[in-house]
This record gives C-alpha cells, sequence and structure tokens, in this order.
C-alpha cells in the first residue's frame, strides 16, 4: 500500500490548504520565468520566513524547460541557483549538431542530445541515485515536495504527465512498468526534447522487458505546455488519487509562463527551415493560452494579463467574498512583442518602480523570441526582472496562503 515518504509525511498526511506552481515551456526563455520565480522567492521569504519555494508550494509542476526549472526546485534548489545554471551552462546545452554529422549519421535535428543529458545528470546529482530501484527510495531522501514533468509518449501518442504523487496507479513500486524507475534527469530529458531542436529520449521502463521500449519527446507538443490546469487536474480528480480539496481557501494555483508574442511572425516570409523552427514555439503560445483560459473560467483569477479584446483578463476582483470557484488563480507572463516590450516599460514608469531596472522596450523581440537564443540570456532576465517588479505582490496576490509554516 502506497504512503507519504516519511520526511514528506508530517506535511501531506494532514488535510490543509495546498499551493501548486506550474511552469510553461519556452527553452532559454526559461530565465525570464527564473528572475519572476526568485522574485517571488524574496517576497515569500519576506512574508513567511520560507526561502525556498520547494518548501512553500505543495505540487510543483513543469514542461521542457520548466520542467528543468521545476525539478531543481522540488530538489530544494533556490531560483538564483538555476539562474545561475543557465546563466552558466545554457550555451553549451544548445550544441549544435554539426553538418557532417547530419550527412553521415542523417541526424535532423539542430542540436546534440549530449550535452544537455550530461548537465541534467549533474544538475540532480545523479551519480548520487540508484537508478536499479524505483525513484521512489529517490524521493524519500531528496524531494521536498510533489513533482510532475510533463512529456509526450511517442510509442503510445499521447501525453505522459508523470508524477511523484506516491498514491497514482502507475508510481506502484510493485509494478513492473512503475513511472518512478525513469531517473529524474532521464524524464526532465525526456520533457526538453523538443522536437526539430533535439533528439527524442528512450526508455526501457520494463527491467524484465528490455524489448520494451518507450521513445519520449518536448511535453510542449501536448496540450499541456502550460501545465497548470493539467496540475489542478491530477491533484484533485479522484482517479489520481491525491484528492486534494477544491475552493478558493482551499487551492492556490500560480501560472509563470516563458514570454509569449502570439501573432507577430509572418510564415509568408519564411522557408521550410524557418517554419519548422517556429511550430514549436507556435504551438506552444496556443496551447499555453488555451489552458490560461482554463485555469481563469473555473479558478477565481486575481491577477493575469489581458487575454485578448473579447474576454479581457477575467479578473475577479479580491472583495473579500467567496465567488464559489475550484481555487484562487494567478497568472504572470511577459508580452514579448515588441509593442509588448514597450508597454512593460511605461508600466514600470508609472509605477515608479523603474529603479534598478533596465529598460527593455528597446530589446529586440525578434531576437529574444527564439527558443534557442543563448546570445540574448542577458536580455530575457531584463525582460523577467521588469515583470516581476511591475506585476508580482504576493501579500495582494497569494491572500490567505501566504501564511507561515
Amino acid at each position: 500500500m502506497s504512503t507519504w515518504p516519511d520526511h514528506l509525511a508530517p506535511r501531506f498526511a494532514k488535510e490543509q490548504p495546498r499551493k501548486i506552481l506550474a511552469l510553461d515551456g519556452g527553452g532559454i526563455r526559461g530565465v525570464l520565468t527564473l528572475e519572476i520565480l526568485a522574485e517571488m522567492e524574496r517576497q515569500i521569504a519576506s512574508a513567511t520566513g520560507i526561502t525556498r519555494l520547494g518548501d512553500y508550494f505543495d505540487y510543483i509542476g513543469g514542461t521542457s524547460t520548466g520542467s528543468i526549472i521545476a525539478a531543481g526546485l522540488a530538489v530544494g534548489m533556490s531560483a538564483a541557483e538555476l539562474l545561475k545554471f543557465y546563466d552558466d551552462f545554457g550555451a553549451q546545452m544548445f550544441e549544435k549538431t554539426g553538418i557532417f554529422q547530419r550527412l553521415t549519421t542523417l541526424a535532423s535535428n539542430l542540436y546534440k542530445d549530449e550535452p544537455i543529458a550530461a548537465k541534467l545528470k549533474e544538475l540532480y546529482h545523479a551519480d548520487a541515485d540508484d537508478e536499479s530501484k524505483p525513484y521512489a527510495d529517490l524521493a524519500t531522501r531528496r524531494l521536498k515536495c510533489l513533482l510532475l514533468v510533463v512529456t509526450r509518449n511517442m510509442t503510445t501518442d499521447s501525453p505522459w504527465p508523470i508524477s511523484t504523487n506516491p498514491f497514482a496507479k502507475y508510481n506502484d513500486a510493485s509494478r513492473d512498468d512503475c513511472n518512478l524507475r525513469i531517473p529524474l534527469w532521464q524524464r526532465v530529458r525526456a520533457s526538453t526534447a523538443a522536437p526539430v531542436f533535439f533528439p527524442p529520449e528512450v526508455v526501457r521502463l520494463n527491467p524484465k522487458k528490455p524489448q520494451d521500449v518507450r521513445v519520449f519527446v518536448d511535453g510542449g507538443i501536448t496540450p499541456f505546455n502550460n501545465p497548470a490546469f493539467l496540475l489542478y487536474r491530477m491533484a484533485t480528480q479522484p482517479a489520481y488519487r491525491l484528492n486534494w480539496k477544491t475552493g478558493e481557501e482551499n487551492l492556490l494555483v500560480i501560472s509563470v509562463g516563458t514570454g509569449a508574442a502570439g501573432g507577430t511572425t509572418q510564415a509568408t516570409s519564411r522557408n521550410v527551415i524557418g517554419n519548422m523552427q517556429n511550430l514549436p514555439g507556435e504551438l506552444m503560445y496556443g496551447i499555453q493560452v488555451e489552458q490560461d483560459i482554463n485555469c481563469r473560467t473555473i479558478g477565481r483569477c486575481i491577477h493575469g494579463a489581458e487575454i485578448d479584446r473579447e474576454i479581457g483578463d477575467l479578473v475577479v476582483a479580491d472583495d473579500g467574498n467567496d465567488h464559489g470557484r475550484f481555487f484562487r488563480y494567478a497568472r504572470y507572463n511577459a508580452d514579448i512583442s515588441q509593442p509588448g516590450l514597450e508597454k512593460l516599460d511605461a508600466a514600470l514608469d508609472e509605477n515608479r518602480v523603474l529603479a534598478g531596472v533596465p529598460r527593455v522596450g528597446k530589446i529586440p523581440s525578434a531576437a529574444v523570441r527564439k527558443m534557442d537564443a543563448v546570445d540574448q540570456i542577458g536580455n530575457l532576465r531584463k525582460i523577467g526582472m521588469a515583470v516581476a517588479k511591475s506585476e508580482l505582490d504576493v501579500q495582494k496576490q497569494f491572500g490567505s496562503f501566504l501564511t507561515a509554516k
């Protein structure tokens, strides 16, 4: 019978309000997310004394680059430590496949998988793990909270959201095909295997059936590039056996994006390769908007930018009343179109918080929109800092969930 690991039992075995953090995919634009998270971490620490997001949030999930960050936070890393990882190794993770290799091996991917796999093993200290045992054993030692990593299984042609929920059907350690046998670094590598950019990740899940091979690719090409609504579902629906209570005072869902600029590229001016390179980003944009709308209509949206001119932002004023929604929700993201960056500067000026934050209005939008724009890490960090300064106020937006443990 599945139970909570000993060090998590005091926190999870009793019923109490729960907090969820969802992190979008978006390649190197994850550094934008991390700047928002760094400010969130600072404000939460100031209000509660809790210094790590993995200790504050009960369930953290991510897709693609969001899975790298989610896994790091879940094992106790700070946003600052993860920012340093991206700063130090971002360019190395995007090591291009050579022309000779493409011709001689028929490789169709722009980047090699070995560098990113090596860096993920290093980041999560894979050398300390016994990969012959289910990951549940590792969770006992290291995870601070529940973790969800979103992948897509090409073998079954379906999304594969892999959580560390000990009660989930396919996390039963007695199963030969227990999902928890996939090492942390490998499930994150699978979630980041964006088609065209990186090769798929091949996993042999069942040690008793070595021929049973699963091929995984980036979770960003599932409907869950923004995994916020998926996390809500997996935390509350009976099929997943976690059964957290719903309600505006019982469940908080915080969603952080990697920047969006829908409708800013001209497909008619691109060649075939250009269209293929831009396709993942365009799919991710449409997906994250749809999932955001789901959260804003089912949950009570306290903060979020305008979706479009028809439905607006769907924000429900925090008037002290319970409006009967299933959770409290806030969404933080940057409009990285050129007009969006200019508006962000204007908002900073208006709110008188520009001091110490570099201006972003002149940053080239076309450059920072690319998922592999490692030369734009500095600019992406500036944008993330600007969003955090202009939008983030956890005292106001987190409400009753901002209490010390």
